[in-house]
């Protein structure tokens, strides 16, 4: 499970580092580069997730913390469902692409973009009906002690939803020899199916380094779904549920994913709780 001794050898700052070099670089292409997250069947069911996740908040007075925001995915989606949205981001060219996508929500004060940690933000008590983040636990240092921080944010009967985090299956060996074989001939042909198509649209992306800026999802220390439920349990959330999923991570169809999807155990976690 997660190295405390590991993380304390980085340390944080490193990795908050890491991912605002990382995302320096890949914000310009990060919805082209990212089909795992952009493509049509992750979105409707993040469309889906979020709409129950909604429909569990009870007086919601419709103001939403959209934390590691990136270039909107959550945001835009939360915007369109009437939310007012305060999104932040560590990486400066993450926020300044929202912050151009929505001129008028932030002149209309229905959107607050704000480059920071998540670390350093500050809110007051309760102020929020729904916080979410999606691929963003595995990028912060101590993700279980973000969630006892971003708790106090949450009014009472609000929920917390984090979205396309590494599954406790995702570095653990199939049950059987056919579904470690398709596991691992899946995971190595999605990359390679991604550049062809990235060469097929002419689209050529340089190299980055995401072994610190995605610390948590390694095998050498990969996310620990009992320390988040262990904060949940510490917030007093009334009730919390882990949804493991599979996910396509490829534009171009791939044909063993069908296989894939029937043999292995999911790869993908959400969480959705209430306070």
């Amino acid at each position: 499970m997660g190295s405390e001794t590991d993380l304390h050898d980085v340390g944080s700052r490193q990795i908050h580092e890491a991912n605002i070099e990382v995302h320096r670089f890949e914000a310009v292409y990060y919805e082209l580069f990212h089909p795992e997250v952009f493509g049509k069947q992750e979105q409707r069911r993040i469309n889906s997730m979020l709409g129950t996740a909604d429909s569990l908040v009870r007086d919601n007075g419709k103001k939403a913390l959209d934390v590691g925001a990136g270039t909107g995915n959550l945001t835009d989606k939360l915007l369109s469902m009437g939310y007012n949205v305060t999104a932040v981001d560590i990486s400066p060219e993450m926020c300044q692409i929202l912050r151009k996508k929505h001129k008028q929500l932030l002149e209309a004060k229905k959107l607050i973009v704000i480059n920071s940690s998540v670390e350093d933000a500050q809110f007051m008590r309760g102020e929020f009906d729904i916080v979410t983040g999606y691929s963003v636990l595995h990028h912060l240092p101590d993700y279980a002690n973000a969630i006892e921080m971003l708790s106090v944010w949450l009014k009472k009967n609000g929920i917390m939803y984090f979205d396309h985090e590494p599954s406790p299956f995702y570095w653990k060996k199939e049950l059987t020899t056919l579904a470690n074989f398709v596991k691992d001939i899946y995971f190595h042909s999605n990359p390679l199916i991604n550049s062809l198509h990235f060469r097929i649209i002419g689209v050529e992306f340089p190299s980055l380094d995401y072994s610190l800026s995605d610390y948590w999802h390694k095998k050498e220390h990969p996310l620990d779904h009992g320390k988040i439920e262990k904060a949940f349990v510490k917030e007093n959330f009334d009730f919390f549920r882990r949804i493991d999923y599979h996910l396509k991570a490829t534009w171009i169809f791939n044909p063993l994913f069908p296989l894939y999807k029937h043999v292995c155990s999911p790869e993908m976690s959400c969480w959705i709780a209430r306070k």
